[in-house]
């Protein structure tokens, strides 16, 4: 198939709200500057979202154990069960968290944990059962597709079985987390004990399948090229146009302190070509999210005028990408302050992207 690489034709198919291929992706990153691909973004972001509203919401991570036999390179929070700050949350310390969250209106968790060898079913559907009874108003947005490829192994059931009991304890939603690059030779190279692209990719599918919506990550800056990264968002895009089951895009680069995988972090500069990017080539993506937590405030605002529609998260504790040196911390007048200085109307919003006030 020959495709239209010319800059112009391009850009016409983009602002006429058509899609574009890899080769036609490769080509914009390449040859526009920064700001004529933000501002390709942004026409993008206005005709879906021509409301003038930029959504967030309020809600805590709760990491239920750091104990993990994954290993990845850019993984500064796992621990080992013979590490002295190893931990497994009981469900009251979790239900704890959750109270603290409730108390300042938050409406969702996003609960993740290390890939722990021993913990058996049983410990996380009564913790999602404690959850549900004590908090039936907080949505769990939790367990990410390579947690759920490992409890399908421990467990020693399909994939499809683990999801089901798990929504059926108490499950609303399943976070992007583990996608990093989905080409397998990139994992290879940073997780190689972690599950494959295709794996990550069949979990999302099948909770779609199961009426669990998802959103869908991309961490790069590491080792993979710009030809991989378009090819992480082709996987995605080509499982969304079938299953319409991803609420959100959210992209951040790779932090590097403390972690084993030595190679330099790449810049906001970067980071912004890669989110206008994906908005551009995401056409069945409803929402893209800024990455404020892993950019800071200021970059996380610009990104609001390269695509991004959503301000992520208040989000009142965050253990992991701060254990690789992101440190940034913003509250809710902060976070709706910086949507107005753009012009934008904020807006708290749940989960599935319905607005609450």
């Amino acid at each position: 198939m020959i495709y239209d690489t010319s800059l112009d034709g391009i850009q016409d198919k983009v602002l006429a709200g058509e899609r574009i291929e890899s080769a036609e992706a490769l080509r914009l990153y390449r040859a526009l500057t920064l700001p004529e691909l933000g501002a390709l973004a942004d026409a993008v972001r206005r005709r879906i979202h021509p409301d003038n509203r930029v959504t967030y919401i309020i809600d805590r991570n709760i990491n239920y154990t750091n104990i993990c036999n994954v290993y990845c390179t850019f993984c500064a929070f796992m621990r080992e069960e013979k590490d002295d700050d190893s931990y497994v949350l009981t469900k009251e310390q979790v239900g704890a968290k959750i109270q603290e969250l409730v108390n300042i209106g938050g409406v969702q968790i996003l609960m993740q944990g290390g890939h722990h060898p021993k913990l058996g079913i049983d410990y996380y559907l009564e913790l999602l059962r404690y959850i549900r009874r004590q908090f039936p108003q907080v949505n769990i947005h939790g367990f990410s597709p390579p947690e759920f490829t490992h409890f399908a192994e421990v467990f020693q059931l399909p994939v499809e079985e683990v999801i089901r009991q798990f929504k059926d304890a108490g499950l609303g939603s399943i976070p992007g987390g583990g996608g990093e690059i989905l080409v397998d030779k990139v994992r290879k190279r940073i997780a190689p004990l972690k599950c494959s692209g295709q794996q990550w990719l069949h979990v999302m599918e099948v909770a779609h399948g199961l009426g669990l919506n998802s959103s869908a990550t991309m961490m790069f800056g590491h080792v993979e090229t710009v030809e991989d990264r378009i090819e992480h968002l082709r996987m995605l895009r080509e499982v969304q146009d079938r299953t319409h089951g991803f609420t959100a895009f959210i992209c951040w680069t790779f932090q590097n302190e403390n972690t084993r995988l030595r190679v330099p972090s790449v810049g906001a500069h970067e980071y912004l070509r890669m989110q206008a990017l994906a908005r551009i080539f995401l056409d069945n993506f409803p929402n893209v999210q800024s990455s404020w937590v892993t950019q800071g405030p200021q970059i996380g605002q610009v990104a609001l005028q390269f695509g991004a529609n959503d301000f992520g998260s208040v989000m009142m504790e965050e253990n992991v990408v701060s254990q690789a040196g992101a440190t940034f911390r913003i509250n809710e007048e902060t976070m709706c302050r910086l949507i107005r200085e753009l012009g934008y109307e904020p807006h708290r919003r749940n989960n599935w992207y319905q607005l609450l006030n």
